[in-house]
């Protein structure tokens, strides 16, 4: 066990949103927040957390402990509960003060969780002295939030679900580095406000309820294989189609949770529209929707400019916003 932390340590991280292109929905086990299936998602350089973590010595553990998000002081027992993770393998019992802040919207469907937590577990582990590796820090985030293991990590990541009791084996590590195939991202917001549902309570109602949840995780692993030959080959429009199955086929999954889950509104809808018909005048682009009304649109660089165009005419879309890859959770300066 590392000695305590003596004095003031703090460090600043940011990680960047991920969307999954096959999804994750469900856990394995709620404790230790280990999936219930593998997925593979792309990171995006447009949106990002930075999370500064301050340990002081005249701070007791958790009791003091603050949380900052968005200029905001706010409760969050996720926060509190990867902050003693952090403590207990460091061997200090210093509160901490931790600021953290989006640059898009927060609990809307654009995976600010996934962000947020990777952004914490490197920032929170580093500013107590730990020096944890890539697999660690995946591990570590994946306990605050699943998503957020895929976020330590830039470009196309694949995570794994793993079938130790003690979630050893459920982390994510990269296929392909983001320079090895750019990719762009357009993302069609229709609505400002957070869900009205968060993705945790969602995925505890779809595992309990949905006649569809044994078959979700029966065929997880036919789409992953999938999905990693397509990377591998390069194969925008294998990537899209099967990115597509998977979206839909979650939202299948909510659709028939008791009570259902309806994140789509007008606007997800018409956004989809405009997809199918680019695709139909020979655009090579292709949607995705987490939990959530917004739409992703896959595309190759090239087409970026066009796919926003469409989607910001598109009726019910509120802005637009174009990414392209993005590299994994790093240090910066404060």
């Amino acid at each position: 066990m590392n000695r305590p932390i003596d004095g003031r340590h703090s460090a600043t991280a940011r990680a960047h949103s991920n969307i999954a292109l096959i999804k994750y929905w469900g856990k394995r086990d709620d404790t230790l927040n280990i999936p219930a299936v593998g997925s593979i998602s792309i990171t995006l350089d447009a949106l990002a957390t930075d999370t500064h973590v301050e340990f002081r010595p005249n701070l007791g553990a958790r009791q003091t402990d603050e949380f900052w998000l968005n200029g905001a002081l706010t409760q969050s027992p996720r926060v509190l509960g990867l902050l003693d993770l952090v403590r207990e393998r460091a061997g200090t019992t210093q509160g901490a003060v931790v600021t953290s802040s989006n640059d898009f919207l927060t609990g809307a469907g654009l995976a600010s969780s996934a962000s947020g937590f990777a952004a914490l577990a490197l920032a929170a582990s580093t500013a107590a002295g730990l020096a944890l590796n890539a697999r660690e820090l995946s591990i570590l985030a994946r306990r605050g939030s699943g998503s957020a293991a895929r976020s330590i990590f830039g470009g196309y990541v694949e995570m794994h679900a793993g079938s130790r009791d003690d979630g050893a084996d459920a982390y994510a590590e990269p296929i392909l580095s983001p320079d090895h195939w750019p990719l762009s991202v357009v993302v069609a917001i229709t609505a400002a406000g957070p869900k009205a549902i968060s993705s945790t309570h969602g995925m505890a109602g779809s595992r309990a309820t949905s006649p569809f949840f044994p078959a979700w995780v029966d065929t997880s692993e036919q789409n992953l294989a999938e999905m990693r030959a397509a990377i591998a080959g390069h194969d925008l429009a294998q990537l899209g189609e099967l990115t597509e199955y998977s979206c839909l086929k979650l939202h299948a999954l909510m659709l028939t949770s008791r009570p259902a889950l309806i994140y789509w509104n007008a606007g997800t809808i018409a956004a989809m529209g405009t997809v199918r018909e680019l695709r139909a005048q020979g655009v090579a682009v292709y949607f995705t929707i987490d939990a959530g009304p917004q739409v992703k649109a896959l595309c190759a660089p090239a087409d970026a400019a066009l796919v926003a165009h469409a989607l910001a005419a598109t009726p019910g879309v509120l802005q637009t916003r174009m990414s392209a890859l993005g590299r994994g959770a790093h240090l910066v300066a404060a």
